[in-house]
């Protein structure tokens, strides 16, 4: 029986980064305000198995998922635009197709044949990228192409998605997303970049359906009409994707661009009720628009990309929204940070949030961060490895443990406060082990993330080795820091605060990674909410 769902694949060309996953989550945001059930899907070309192993300066933030998936980032974009869960199932990469393929080849699935990338490597692309629609929880599904076209990685997944729109029961369209640059120099808006993307297309069999045109400038007609000339497609599908003040104003230009109207004419589906976008408009009003401003320190150790903070980044913008505040982010090196300059660094902050990360460089400046917010009062917001760095600190200058550690910089430590996991320590290989996904915790009511949360259950996504190490739990308590939630099967420790201080949380768990542009992540609302009253009092006193 054939599948009713319908697919759009997403390619991009001329040159990398121009937006394809904004463009796949906007186009979805609007068929889904238009009634449909819709979810987004990515293809990632490199060999690595998911990007859990990849350097954040190589591949920008690991995003996870509920069920503990490590994808690509562009994940987070999805669930941030739609307010839906992905899974395993959305993301793909090159790795895991021919990891699959071979494992078969050695069972002996292919009965001798030659295992070669037609049939087999692309019949698995193919399986793949119908998982979702199988599941008939869909109307449409839409398929980013990670890459460029032409580039030698993509290939296969370009050839798959040719062989799919000659399938008699399959339903694609394919939109194509490139660059149209501005040459000051003469003045002129440049097609040929996007002609010979087109035509590179082509020649590996694909026509495209759909062009999206990203550029600074605002196209003519002409423009367009030169563009559908020579790429054989009607003018009305020829969309301006011009560069935006911000992603999430991304949807309202589709909008106005008639693009899910082009898609849903092109595949043949009712235009339902017109997108109306109400709630989100909302949000992206009080982002335009702010009535306060607050400057929280971002402390990592990969800010040269800030991508790599991508999903806390945006979870900032979403509780700032909430607030109607804007969040002015300052991004600080950890490998920056040190006792003696602390104050100068820090002091013109209304909050802190230091970030996740793994190894030892850097662990110091975190540190010295966490021990100027706690001892002049600052808000502060620790996530996973910050977490822990709060352990860590208030251990040594609070308990008094000077060489107080995690194991994972300093095995050898007499007081290891932070030690590697129970379920860890016979573990080998590094990728997918770590403990991934979500998890339930339960909260001490009287606490901080209870007022945020305003329940005692919850569930968060995890990613991380090491853990609290409960011996020292007591001590912890008796001296101030409160261990606040605990996961209920591990009696794993999952949030410490600090009672004497305005607002000093620190969490095992990402929470990030649930923040979306409608319902931003609750302790996000009420760190920048603490912020900003910390501020207001600061300069109630200073005017006084």
């Amino acid at each position: 029986m054939a599948s009713s769902t319908k697919y759009i694949f997403v390619t991009g060309g001329v040159t990398s980064s121009l937006g394809k996953g904004i463009i796949a989550a906007s186009l979805a945001k609007l068929l889904q305000a238009r009634g449909y059930s819709v979810t987004i899907q990515k293809l990632d070309p490199y060999l690595n198995v998911d990007p859990g192993t990849l350097n954040p300066y190589e591949h920008g933030e690991c995003f996870v998922t509920d069920d503990g998936a490590e994808t690509d980032l562009d994940l987070g974009h999805y669930e941030r635009f739609l307010n839906v869960n992905t899974s395993q199932a959305n993301n793909v990469t090159t790795g895991r197709i021919y990891q699959h393929v071979i494992n078969n080849e050695r069972e002996g699935v292919y009965l001798g044949k030659t295992v070669q990338i037609i049939p087999h490597v692309t019949d698995e692309i193919k399986r793949r990228i119908k998982l979702l629609g199988e599941t008939g929880k869909y109307d449409i599904v839409i398929t980013e192409i990670g890459g460029t076209v032409g580039d030698i990685e993509s290939l296969p997944y370009v050839e798959a998605v040719r062989q799919l729109k000659w399938e008699p029961n399959f339903d694609c369209i394919v939109l194509h997303l490139t660059l149209v640059p501005f040459l000051a120099a003469s003045g002129e808006l440049k097609t040929k970049p996007t002609q010979h993307s087109v035509k590179q297309l082509l020649e590996s069999g694909v026509q495209p359906d759909i062009l999206a045109l990203r550029t600074e400038h605002k196209l003519t007609d002409g423009v367009k009409e030169k563009v559908a000339l020579f790429c054989n497609i009607a003018q009305e599908a020829v969309i301006q994707a011009i560069d935006a003040s911000s992603i999430y104003d991304v949807p309202n230009l589709m909008k106005a661009e008639g693009l899910d109207k082009v898609v849903l004419d092109k595949l043949s589906l009712p235009h339902k009720e017109e997108p109306m976008l109400t709630a989100w408009n909302e949000v992206l009003s009080k982002i335009q628009k702010p009535k306060h401003k607050v400057t929280i320190g971002l402390v990592g150790k990969y800010i040269e990309l800030k991508d790599s903070y991508k999903s806390i980044a945006e979870a900032l913008i979403h509780a700032g929204a909430r607030n109607e505040t804007k969040v002015d982010i300052k991004w600080i090196h950890s490998e920056g940070v040190n006792n003696e300059n602390a104050s100068e660094k820090l002091s013109n902050l209304d909050g802190v949030l230091v970030a996740p990360g793994f190894g030892e460089r850097g662990i110091e400046g975190k540190i010295a961060t966490i021990q100027y917010a706690r001892e002049n009062k600052v808000p502060f917001f620790g996530i996973c490895l910050g977490m822990q760095a709060a352990v860590v600190e208030f251990a040594r200058n609070v308990l008094n443990h000077s060489d107080a550690h995690s194991t994972e910089m300093e095995p050898e430590t007499s007081n290891p406060v932070i030690y590697l996991m129970e379920e860890q320590r016979e573990i080998t290989e590094k990728g997918g082990t770590m403990r991934l996904g979500a998890y339930p915790c339960s909260i001490d009511k009287k606490s901080n993330v209870y007022e945020a949360y305003a329940e005692t259950n919850i569930s968060e996504r995890h990613r991380h080795r090491y853990e609290f190490n409960n011996e020292y739990r007591e001590a912890y308590i008796a001296a101030g820091m409160k261990t606040t939630g605990i996961n209920p099967d591990n009696n794993l420790v999952e949030i410490v605060e600090i009672e004497d201080h305005p607002w000093f949380v620190g969490v095992q768990f990402h929470p990030e990674y649930k923040s979306t542009v409608i319902n931003p992540h609750p302790l996000f609302v009420n760190f920048v909410k603490a912020s900003s009253l910390v501020k207001e009092q600061k300069l109630a006193i200073a005017n006084n």
